[in-house]
């Protein structure tokens, strides 16, 4: 384990994005293969996790990127709140514009309320979409906070990194069992439910490694990065978690799934970060 970890400290931020997001990917693989031993699960279980993921990500949105990003703008002797604020709404502007455009179906709606442009595509694909736009945010989040590393910063640290690494991570196995799990139900075999449930989460990877490369090579933009990842998890939590939590009448179940995500997130940001 010591020998992993000197490993892991020696790579390029570049390289240490990249195996990060590989691991929120795995776990999201993890989640889906619940698919090979249940047909279906329970909604109160299933609203609890969407809940949780929605806490895990509303804390990671302040303590391991918005905090950050102010006090780096501090640091370079900006006004902080600009690129916080700026780089926040871009982020949700960005998630929305893509929203309007990707075709998706939110779980639990019939197909004639997929959102995007029109299309054809059956429901299995659309519900694999819909994830799938979930995390791209998740991706660049952890992406941009390697790609800081970089400089040195007291405000970004690999600890801290990690940390939101793991949170991702946590939160990504029911993310991948609420894909998985959905479709099996709905008459597709387990090995497609399976890989469609992993397949949502292979974009991670990929905005990750280009999340920690805009970074390093553009300093000036790092406060308004972290910040814009921030705002594009939140639109995602408040646009398509909560709403989905809460679409049955096991609100309180799911408010104390999203209770417990946030506390988790943010011990492991404050004791690892």
């Amino acid at each position: 384990m010591r020998g992993m970890v000197i490993w892991f400290k020696a790579l390029h931020p570049v390289w240490q994005a990249l195996v990060a997001t590989t691991f929120t990917w795995l776990v999201t693989a993890l989640g889906a293969g619940l698919v090979f031993f249940f047909k279906s699960i329970n909604r109160r279980v299933l609203d609890g996790m969407l809940g949780f993921a929605a806490g895990v990500m509303i804390a990671a949105s302040y303590w391991s990127l918005l905090a950050p990003a102010i006090e780096m703008a501090e640091l370079a002797g900006m006004r902080p709140w600009i690129p916080a604020a700026g780089g926040f709404l871009a982020g949700g502007l960005f998630l929305w514009g893509v929203d309007k455009v990707l075709p998706h179906l939110h779980l639990g709606l019939p197909v004639s309320e997929a959102e995007g442009v029109p299309t054809t595509w059956r429901r299995s694909v659309l519900l694999v979409l819909a994830i799938t736009l979930h995390n791209i945010p998740e991706g660049l989040a952890v992406g941009v906070a390697f790609g800081a590393l970089k400089y040195g910063l007291s405000s970004a640290n690999l600890a801290g990194a990690v940390a939101l690494a793991v949170g991702i991570g946590i939160q990504n196995f029911p993310e991948g069992t609420a894909v998985s799990v959905p479709l099996r139900r709905e008459g597709v075999s387990r090995l497609k439910s399976f890989w469609y449930g992993q397949l949502s989460a292979v974009v991670e990877p990929v905005a990750g490694v280009l999340g920690a490369a805009l970074v390093i090579l553009m300093k000036p933009i790092l406060p308004f990065a972290l910040a814009f990842a921030a705002g594009a998890m939140i639109f995602v939590v408040v646009e398509q978690l909560i709403p989905e939590s809460q679409q049955q009448t096991n609100t309180d179940v799911a408010t104390g799934g999203a209770m417990l995500g946030f506390a988790v997130m943010m011990i492991l940001d404050v004791a690892l970060g």
